[in-house]
């Protein structure tokens, strides 16, 4: 076998964590290789984020043609939406941004090594046959979605979010399963574009690692715009009874411990999971090293990337924490200026990470749940501020959809922290709101802000 090649960093992952901490290494001067099996930009970029993003906006546009006649716009129905069209397009947009990165990549002097990475000792990997060695090692390789192995029928008729962006129609009858943010935003995607939409979750709320004004806003949301929301309930056999071509699934179900009847979930043309995700380590061969996982495999690191093996870091997913793009990219930046930039106290401070639901209508959230607060500062340390209103948006249509802001504060200063909105545009409201966080705003701090009218993030420095 030829002499192995040695670099500066060797990073395993080229999805966004991954890249970033990569380009950013480079931009030291560092030696950098980046090792990727599949599509340059990782879950985000092809099956996660950006699609996602595209769809939902999609979905936008089917929610205002329907808004628009209020505004005095005599909107021709009768021209159906065409799916494809839209994935052709959003495919195409896609293949652009992995040729993106790559073309950065090689602009950086970052050598792209295709293949799967498997180590053979702490600081050495191999791939197609070849090794490569890294005085610094970074495990980057996400994770990925999982159907159920335990209900009969699942696997062989279901499809986990990648499928989503495979399809090439919109189904007439869908069903999703899980109640986190994936699954409610792909069921109010499928239900604005017109599918009929049940969602099974086993709880009688979804969203609930969030505030709950935002999983009890967007679900009775969701109910009101004809989402079936089947609560406290578990999929126990799914039979295809059409062909593999044109499906039609039929889903017995217990709820609350009780079957339902044979008929009661029929015809569904497909069934998505989103249930959960596991970490990419299976193919790493970690048990040469003193790397620890746990039980999803997810990768276990201290506050500074660091894994149990010396010189050997993970970011991102991999790690099963804050299983956010910019929080893999922003850990992976951080580590690359603490490893080659000089920068010894660098490192990623998980508090008060802004999280977006694209629901419909979207929903954010930065800092504690109302819980979570009393956990820390206790109940009777607290205040609590709410406004509950209609967006000028709705002024003049018949839907109305609901704008719920919530403030948390704490102390006898009154420092904000918790911030969870619902309401046209919080995606884009509260970015901003969480710079205020991070920099430790008090309610006076609100208070003293002038209100931007008429705006429905005014209502949020304005709250009695």
């Amino acid at each position: 076998m030829a002499t192995k090649k040695i670099y500066d960093y060797l990073v395993i992952g080229a999805g966004s964590g991954g890249i970033a901490s990569a380009r950013r290494a480079a931009s030291y001067g560092a030696k950098v290789a980046i090792v990727e099996s599949g599509r340059y930009g990782g879950t985000c970029v092809n099956v996660g984020c950006v699609p996602k993003k595209i769809m939902w906006t999609t979905a936008s546009f089917a929610d205002a043609l329907k808004e628009v006649k209020g505004y005095g716009f005599d909107i021709t129905e009768g021209r159906p939406f065409n799916w494809l069209t839209v994935k052709q397009k959003r495919d195409a947009y896609i293949e652009r941004l992995n040729g993106i990165y790559e073309k950065n990549l090689d602009k950086d002097g970052i050598e792209k090594i295709n293949g799967i990475a498997k180590f053979i000792n702490p600081k050495t990997v191999e791939v197609a046959g070849k090794q490569y060695e890294g005085k610094h090692v970074l495990i980057a390789t996400g994770s990925y979605a999982w159907i159920p192995k335990d209900i009969p029928g699942a696997q062989e008729t279901g499809m986990i979010s990648d499928g989503f962006f495979q399809l090439e129609y919109l189904p007439k009858k869908v069903a999703l399963v899980g109640g986190g943010y994936i699954a409610v935003e792909l069921a109010g995607i499928f239900n604005a574009l017109g599918a009929d939409t049940t969602l099974f979750i086993r709880h009688d709320e979804f969203l609930r690692a969030f505030d709950p004004v935002i999983s009890q806003t967007v679900m009775k949301t969701y109910e009101d715009a004809g989402v079936k929301i089947v609560k406290s309930s578990r999929l126990k056999k799914i039979e295809n009874t059409g062909s593999n071509v044109k499906k039609s699934l039929n889903i017995q179900v217990e709820i609350k411990g009780q079957m339902t009847a044979a008929d009661a979930f029929t015809g569904f043309e497909e069934i998505v999971y989103a249930v959960g995700r596991n970490a990419h380590t299976e193919a790493l061969n970690l048990d040469v090293t003193k790397i620890k996982t746990d039980d999803h495999g997810y990768i276990q690191v201290d506050d500074w990337q660091n894994t149990a093996e010396e010189g050997v870091y993970a970011i991102g997913d991999v790690c099963g924490k804050a299983m956010l793009t910019p929080v893999a990219i922003a850990a992976g930046r951080r580590l690359s200026d603490r490893l080659f930039g000089n920068k010894p106290n660098s490192k990623l401070d998980y508090r008060n990470i802004p999280s977006v639901i694209f629901s419909h209508p979207p929903a954010g959230s930065v800092g504690l749940s109302e819980n979570e607060a009393k956990e820390k500062f206790g109940e009777k340390a607290l205040k609590i501020y709410i406004s509950k209103f209609t967006n000028m948006h709705f002024a003049l249509t018949e839907h109305k959809e609901p704008t719920v802001y919530k403030l948390i504060c704490a102390g006898p200063d009154e420092k904000v922290v918790g911030l969870h909105i619902v309401g046209k545009a919080s995606d884009e409201i509260l970015q901003g709101f969480a710079v205020a966080l991070n920099m430790g705003a008090t309610k006076a701090d609100f208070d003293r802000t002038v209100a931007i009218h008429p705006t429905a993030s005014e209502e949020i420095v304005t709250m009695r």
